[in-house]
C-alpha cells in the first residue's frame, strides 16, 4: 500500500490545484499539463474539506458549473467497499450540463471544433471524470468473486452516456480511451444486456474509428455466444462496429496505390491481415451469414400511401435538422427490444411496433434504411475477402439476391422528393443521405456477387437485372448512380463470354442508352465514362449483332467522330473497349459467315481498327502512358491490352513488323528508345506480378479467349536478349539508347 501524503500537503495541493485549472480551462492550448494536474486531483479528492472549500470558491470565478465538486462527491461515493446507491443521482446533475454541450455540437455542424467551445466536457475530463467513469464501470470485474459488486443498469448507461459527450465534444478522449484494449474489450461485455446494448454499441463504434491498431475480434470473450445473443435488431448494430474490424484500412483508395508498392507490402506482411483473420472468424460463427442476409431482405410495413410518405419523409429530415432523431431512433430501437423479447423478431420487423410508436411511417422505413446499410456492407467486405468463394455460396444459398429482388421497388429504389434527400449541412449533390448511400452499397454489393459468379434467377416476373436496367434509363444524365449502375451490371457479363447473356442485355436497348449517354449528352464524368466504356465492351465482344447495333446508332461521321473524341480523350478509361474491337475485329476476319462480312464491311468501328495506322497508334499511346513506378489496379490494364495486341500480330507472325514500327514511331517524335525501354521495363514487372497470381491469370485468360500460356510465351519471347532474334524487343533499340538492367524503385 502507498503511504498517505501528510496533511501540511493536501491545502497545498489544493490552491496549486485549483489554480493550475483555472488556468488550463481559460488556455486550452496548454493541455500537456494536463496529466499532473488529473494526478493531483486525485490527492485533493483524498483530502479534507479545505479541498471542497477552495473548490467552490475557485468554481465562481472560472464557470466550472460545479463540476468538479460533483466530481468529487463520485470519487468519494465509487471507492471499492461502496454500494454505488449516491453515484446514479450525482451522474444525473453532471449529465445535462455535458449532453447540452453534445448537442450543440452535432446540431451545430462545426468543422473545427476547439475545445474551449464545450466548457463543461472539457473541464468535466480535465478533473479527471473521464478516468473514474472508466474506474467506476470497470470496478466489478477486478475485484474477487466474493466481494464483486454490482453496478445498476441505469448507471452503466450514465457512464457511457457521459463518456460519449466527452469523446464528442473534447478533442483526444476518444484517442486515450483507444489505447486501453482492457476497457475496449471490457466494453464488448456490457452487450449482452439489452438495457446497455445501444449506448455500449455507439462508444465502441467511437472508440474503435480511432483505434491506431485493429483489434482482434478473437480476443473478445465469449464472441459466438455473444452474437447469438443479439437480436435481429442488435445485430444490424453490431454490423455497425464489425465494419470497422473487417475492413483494410486503405481499401477507399485501393486504385491508387502502385502495384510497387503493394508488392512490397505483401512481401513484409506474409500472413493474412488483422481484417482477414477477422473475417474468418465471423464466418465460423454458426448462422451468422444466414442472420445478415434475412436481416438485409426482411420486409418494411407498406400501409402508407406515397403523397403522405412524401409529406412525412420532409418531416423526418426537418427532425434530423433539430437533432431530435436521435431521441426518436434510440426509442425506436428500444421498443423493438423489448418486442423481440416477445416474438420472432426475424419476422416481425419494425411493422408490428406501430401500435405503439409514435413516429411518422417514414421514420421507421429510413430506421430500416439505416440499419440494411450495415448489413449489406459488412457482406459486400466478406464477398471480396479471402473466403469470397465460401461467402458467395452461403449468400446464394440463403437467397439473398431474390430477397433484394423483392425489396427493389419498395425500399432500394422507391420514389421520393429529391429536396428531401439533402441533409443539414449538405447540398443537392451531397451522397450522405441514407437513402443514397443503401442505393450505392447495393450496387456494390450486386457488383461483387456477380463478378466472376453466375447469378441466380430471381422470382417474379422481373429479375434484379431487369429492373436495374429500367432504374438505369430513367436515371439523370448527371447522377451519381450511374457509376455503379453500369459496374453492377458488366459484373454480370465479367469473366467468359455469354452470348446469351449480351443478347439478354442487347434486347432491352442497354447498347443504344449507352451510346447515347456517350455521344448525345457527351458525359463529362471521367468515373461514369470509364465505366460505361468497360461496359460496352463486355457487351460487345465477339457478338456481331451487338456490332450491327453500334453502326445503325452511331450512322453519322458526327456522331462516329464524337464517339472517337470519348475514347481518346482518356485512353486509361476506355483501353478496356480498344481491348474488345480489337479481339472481336481478328475474330470476325477469321470466320467465313455472309453477316459477318456484311457487318464488317459496314460498319464505322470495324473498319476504324483494321487500319494498320489506328492499331500502332493506340499500341505507342498505350505503352507511353504507363511507367513500371506508376502502374495501378486501375492502369495496369493499358499494358495488358498493349500485349493483346501484340499476341494478335504474333499470331499472323507480324510481331517483327510491330517492333520496327514502334522504333520508328520514336525516331519520328525525337525519343529514341524511350518508348521501347518502357516497355522492356513494364513486361518484366508483368512477368513479376502476374506469373504467381492464380486470380489474375485466369481473369486475362477468360476476358480475352487466349490462354494464359500464350500470354507467358509472348512475354518471354519479347524480353530475350537475343539481339538476333526479330521479335525481341532488344533488337529495335540501338546500344547507345539500351536502358533495361535497371532495378524497379518501390517508392
Amino acid at each position: 500500500m502507498k503511504a498517505a501524503p501528510p496533511p501540511w500537503l493536501l491545502p497545498i495541493v489544493c490552491v496549486c490545484v485549483c489554480a493550475c485549472a483555472a488556468f488550463l480551462t481559460s488556455r486550452p492550448g496548454f493541455c500537456t499539463a494536463r496529466f499532473l494536474l488529473q494526478t493531483a486531483v486525485g490527492v485533493s479528492f483524498k483530502g479534507a474539506k479545505i479541498a471542497e472549500a477552495l473548490l467552490k470558491e475557485r468554481d465562481k470565478q472560472a464557470k466550472w458549473n460545479g463540476i468538479p465538486l460533483l466530481l468529487q462527491k463520485l470519487y468519494e461515493h465509487s471507492h471499492p467497499n461502496s454500494d454505488f446507491s449516491q453515484c446514479q443521482s450525482i451522474l444525473k446533475e453532471i449529465s445535462p450540463l455535458l449532453s447540452m454541450e453534445a448537442m450543440a455540437f452535432v446540431t451545430e455542424d462545426r468543422k473545427a471544433a476547439q475545445e474551449s467551445t464545450f466548457p463543461n466536457t472539457y473541464t468535466f475530463d480535465l478533473f479527471g471524470g473521464v478516468d473514474l467513469l472508466v474506474e467506476i464501470l470497470m470496478r466489478p470485474t477486478l475485484m474477487t468473486q466474493k466481494k464483486k459488486q454490482k453496478i445498476s443498469d441505469d448507471l452503466i448507461k450514465d457512464c457511457l452516456s457521459i463518456l460519449y459527450n466527452t469523446c464528442i465534444c473534447t478533442e483526444g478522449v476518444t484517442r486515450r480511451l483507444a489505447e486501453r484494449n482492457d476497457f475496449v474489450l471490457f466494453l464488448f461485455t456490457l452487450m449482452t444486456n439489452k438495457k446497455t446494448f445501444l449506448q455500449t454499441a455507439t462508444l465502441i463504434e467511437d472508440i474503435l474509428g480511432v483505434k491506431k491498431e485493429m483489434i482482434q475480434l478473437d480476443d473478445i470473450p465469449n464472441l459466438a455466444s455473444l452474437v447469438s445473443s443479439f437480436d435481429q435488431q442488435q445485430l444490424a448494430n453490431f454490423c455497425r462496429i464489425l465494419a470497422v474490424t473487417i475492413s483494410e484500412l486503405d481499401t477507399g483508395s485501393d486504385d491508387k496505390h502502385t502495384l510497387l508498392a503493394k508488392n512490397a507490402q505483401q512481401k513484409k506482411n506474409l500472413g493474412p491481415s488483422r481484417a482477414e483473420v477477422n473475417q474468418a472468424t465471423l464466418l465460423n460463427i454458426p448462422g451468422f451469414i444466414e442472420r445478415l442476409c434475412k436481416l438485409a431482405t426482411r420486409k418494411v410495413s407498406e400501409t402508407t400511401g406515397t403523397s403522405s410518405f412524401l409529406q412525412e419523409l420532409e418531416e423526418w429530415y426537418t427532425w434530423l435538422d433539430n437533432a431530435l432523431v436521435l431521441d426518436a431512433l434510440m426509442r425506436v430501437a428500444n421498443e423493438e427490444a423489448e418486442q423481440s423479447s416477445t416474438e420472432s423478431s426475424d419476422e416481425s420487423g419494425l411493422a408490428n411496433t406501430s401500435t405503439r410508436t409514435q413516429l411518422p411511417q417514414s421514420m421507421k422505413i429510413m430506421h430500416e434504411i439505416m440499419y440494411k446499410l450495415e448489413v449489406l456492407y459488412v457482406l459486400c467486405v466478406l464477398l471480396m475477402g479471402r473466403q469470397r468463394n465460401q461467402v458467395h455460396k452461403m449468400i446464394a444459398e440463403f437467397k439473398l439476391i431474390p430477397g433484394l429482388n423483392n425489396l427493389f421497388d419498395k425500399l432500394i429504389w422507391r420514389k421520393h422528393s429529391a429536396s428531401a434527400l439533402v441533409l443539414h449541412g449538405h447540398n443537392q449533390n451531397c451522397d450522405c443521405s441514407p437513402d443514397i448511400t443503401l442505393k450505392i452499397q447495393f450496387l456494390r454489393l450486386l457488383q461483387s456477387f456477380s463478378d466472376h459468379h453466375e447469378s441466380l434467377v430471381c422470382d417474379g416476373k422481373r429479375g434484379l437485372l431487369t429492373r436495374l436496367l429500367q432504374v438505369m434509363k430513367k436515371e439523370p444524365a448527371e447522377s451519381s448512380f450511374r457509376f455503379w449502375q453500369a459496374r453492377a451490371v458488366e459484373s454480370f457479363l465479367r469473366g467468359t463470354t455469354s452470348y446469351a447473356d449480351q443478347m439478354f442485355l442487347l434486347k432491352r436497348g442497354l447498347l443504344e442508352h449507352i451510346l447515347y449517354c456517350i455521344v448525345d449528352s457527351e458525359c463529362k464524368s471521367r468515373d461514369v465514362l470509364q465505366s460505361y466504356f468497360d461496359l460496352l465492351g463486355e457487351l460487345m465482344k465477339f457478338n456481331i449483332d451487338a456490332f450491327k447495333r453500334f453502326n445503325k446508332y452511331i450512322n453519322t461521321d458526327e456522331k462516329f467522330q464524337i464517339f472517337l473524341n470519348q475514347i481518346n480523350s482518356s485512353l486509361v478509361d476506355s483501353n478496356m473497349l480498344v481491348r474488345c474491337i480489337t479481339l472481336s475485329l481478328d475474330r470476325f476476319e477469321n470466320q467465313s459467315d455472309a453477316k459477318v462480312a456484311e457487318v464488317l464491311s459496314e460498319c464505322r468501328l470495324l473498319t476504324y481498327m483494321s487500319q494498320m495506322s489506328m492499331r500502332m497508334s493506340f499500341l505507342f499511346r498505350l505503352i507511353n502512358i504507363i511507367h513500371v513506378q506508376t502502374l495501378t489496379q486501375e492502369n495496369v490494364s493499358c499494358l495488358n491490352t498493349s500485349l493483346v495486341i501484340l499476341m494478335l500480330a504474333r499470331r499472323k507472325e507480324k510481331l517483327p513488323f510491330y517492333l520496327r514500327t514502334l522504333q520508328q514511331m520514336e525516331y519520328t517524335e525525337k525519343y529514341p528508345g524511350f518508348i521501347l525501354n518502357n516497355f522492356h521495363s513494364l513486361l518484366r514487372f508483368w512477368q513479376q506480378h502476374y506469373l504467381n497470381k492464380d486470380k489474375d491469370s485466369t481473369c486475362l485468360e477468360n476476358s480475352s479467349c487466349i490462354s494464359f500460356t500464350y500470354w507467358k510465351e509472348t512475354v518471354s519471347i519479347l524480353l530475350s536478349p537475343d539481339r538476333t532474334s526479330p521479335c525481341a524487343i532488344v533488337s529495335y533499340i540501338d546500344e547507345a539508347y539500351m536502358d533495361i538492367d535497371r532495378d524497379f524503385s518501390e517508392e
